[in-house]
């Protein structure tokens, strides 16, 4: 198991190596970044991205999604897997966010789960791109890099790994690290044929290529 020294060691290498690791999601209000973000669930940035354009075009508000039913979203995110639940999370969220929450975002953890379609992920991803509130989401990205360095133990949960690294990585660099593990996921230590001859973190990854998570 790293310590928290080693951690942060190898937090700072992956921002080394991937500078300009941010969001990829592309919205142009709060309400829109957090239907993106809604919808990224099991797809990628890029293939939302591809979507919502129209999608934002047709619905620019809450009330605008509110007024209508799920099977008239599904056809602007029909390229999406999972499409017709997102559509029936989409139309809920707004539903709540304009009969709940006065046409705004909420902006805490517990008001952002009560929406449709929002987990703790999607909530932290909003709280910390939309209003720069200190949060860790652990997508999957987050949770092999986390898992194969042995940042904890193999068989954490979600809640256990954003609580270690909370613990261990000053709040200010919540975000920060949280994108570069991401991009480190993605490019580096990806599921399939991570590429571990070329990783700068190799000497302190005790998983070992043949074991990976």
């Amino acid at each position: 198991m790293l310590s928290p020294e080693e951690i942060r060691y190898a937090v700072k290498i992956m921002r080394k190596t991937y500078p300009n690791a941010g969001t990829t999601l592309i919205a142009d209000t709060n309400y829109h970044f957090l239907l993106a973000t809604i919808l990224s669930a099991q797809s990628t940035d890029q293939s939302v991205n591809e979507v919502t354009p129209a999608l934002f075009k047709q619905f620019p508000f809450p009330k605008d999604l509110a007024g209508v039913e799920p099977a008239e979203v599904e056809p602007y995110i029909k390229r999406l897997g999972l499409y017709r639940n997102k559509a029936k999370f989409l139309v809920n969220a707004s539903r709540q966010i304009v009969t709940d929450f006065n046409n705004e975002v909420p902006h805490t953890l517990k008001e952002l789960m009560t929406l449709s379609g929002v987990g703790r992920k999607v909530a932290d991803v909003v709280l910390a791109e939309c209003f720069n509130i200190p949060a860790f989401p652990v997508d999957t990205h987050v949770s092999r890099v986390a898992r194969r360095l042995r940042m904890v133990d193999p068989n954490a949960t979600v809640l256990a790994i954003e609580k270690k690294l909370m613990a261990v990585i000053p709040p200010d660099h919540w975000l920060d690290a949280h994108h570069s593990m991401i991009f480190w996921g993605r490019y580096m230590c990806t599921s399939r044929n991570p590429k571990c001859a070329n990783c700068p973190l190799l000497s302190i990854c005790v998983t070992g290529q043949n074991n990976v998570i």
